[in-house]
């Protein structure tokens, strides 16, 4: 017997058992299934593939081992049934949005997500007549009023740039009540500190390249839900995008989820101590931390190094910038370096008209993101830059 060959997939439906340590020699790290296609052992078994009698790998734009057994991962720490990589976070959050709506369709989404889901919104659906209304998510009743005839809720929570933590369990319980599929970006929280299914909500949405990943050497994404909806995304949606996850990004994806809770917890511990040090700083006029000083909403029992705040018309936002050494100027977040972001610049990429004015975000706004660097440096670094910057 060949013990070399790998494991036969099966599915039930889209539930695909793709990884068995017992294969390969119990390898603590699964290997890595760098192939383009896997090849059958018969004419019968390739019929029975092609019929649908059984699942197992054919051609990695659809179906890869050690994808599989990051997808199996995800839907563990996320209480769902299933789980599905793409190849981006954008990826994800399209193909999840496009196998719900069609033209004609309407989107409730909160205020303030993410800013490439916004100019998706704002340009790539308008051009395909789907129309999205921004509502203020902490507001249960507005969110509520604005449902009726939407065909989708799309919400973060916290949200970008703001931080704006929403009740999720309520919100998702008012779009069940207007038959709406409700989704979610979960990606600042990761489902070490946040598992949006088990508040009631039909899909949940990651940038892998965030958090999960942790590393800064990934670009990736995930889709976790029901059975039904990956089933739905794998079999329609997934093979003709061709937004697949590569089988070494997976593997890197595996190797982050591995530090994921112990990393989670050293940016929640640094975040807060910087957020605080930010709050009692005379040049800062506001802090947006979705935790400091304020209890935990029902459903988030922690929080990630990324928050942002307001300076004073003082700071020369410019120079504070260029004056930091410990913080890179860069996007992205929720690797092991800092990071700082000044809104003054990312206003100006939203897109769609009047994008600054609907982006609500003022000037003086900047976002950080605390890594893993020693806290004390990284607020030396800091406080050193808002003085060079007066």
């Amino acid at each position: 017997m060949n013990t070399n060959k790998p494991p036969v997939v099966t599915s039930s439906p889209s539930t695909v058992v793709a990884y068995d340590q017992t294969h390969f020699g119990n390898a603590v790290v699964p290997p890595i299934f760098q192939n383009s296609l896997f090849v059958f052992e018969s004419f019968t078994d390739m019929a029975d593939t092609y019929a649908g009698k059984k699942v197992r790998p054919v051609y990695s734009r659809g179906l890869n081992p050690t994808v599989r057994a990051f997808e199996e991962k995800i839907a563990k720490l996320e209480k769902t049934e299933d789980a599905l990589g793409f190849g981006s976070g954008m990826a994800a959050i399209s193909a999840s949005v496009l196998s719900v709506v069609k033209p004609g369709d309407r989107i409730v989404a909160v205020e303030h997500i993410y800013p490439d889901a916004y100019r998706f919104f704002e340009m790539m659906l308008k051009d395909l007549n789907v129309t999205v209304d921004y509502v203020d998510g902490r507001d249960p009743d507005a969110v509520d009023k604005a449902l009726p005839g939407a065909k989708l809720l799309y919400l973060e929570s916290p949200t970008s740039w703001t931080f704006h933590v929403h009740d999720i369990a309520k919100l998702c319980e008012i779009a069940r009540k207007h038959s709406a599929i409700s989704m979610i970006d979960n990606s600042w929280a990761s489902p070490v500190f946040q598992q949006p299914a088990k508040l009631g909500c039909d899909v949940v949405i990651h940038s892998a390249s965030k958090y999960l990943g942790g590393h800064s050497d990934v670009v990736a994404g995930v889709v976790a839900s029901n059975n039904e909806f990956i089933g739905r995304l794998r079999g329609q949606i997934l093979p003709y995008l061709g937004s697949k996850l590569s089988a070494f990004d997976a593997w890197l994806l595996l190797r982050g989820l591995r530090t994921l809770p112990a990393r989670m917890r050293e940016h929640q511990r640094s975040g807060l101590a910087i957020a605080q040090k930010l709050a009692d700083h005379p040049e800062v006029v506001a802090v947006h931390h979705p935790t400091l000083g304020r209890n935990l909403p029902d459903g988030l029992t922690g929080a990630s190094g990324l928050f942002s705040f307001e300076f004073s018309p003082r700071v020369n936002i410019p120079n504070f910038c260029d004056a930091l050494g410990i913080f890179k100027i860069g996007v992205s977040w929720g690797g092991h370096e800092s990071l700082v972001v000044p809104a003054l610049v990312s206003r100006a990429q939203v897109g769609g008209p009047n994008s600054a004015l609907r982006f609500g975000v003022p000037e003086n706004l900047v976002r950080l993101h605390i890594g893993l660097e020693d806290a004390e440096d990284l607020w030396s670094d800091l406080s050193a830059a808002i003085d060079a910057a007066l």
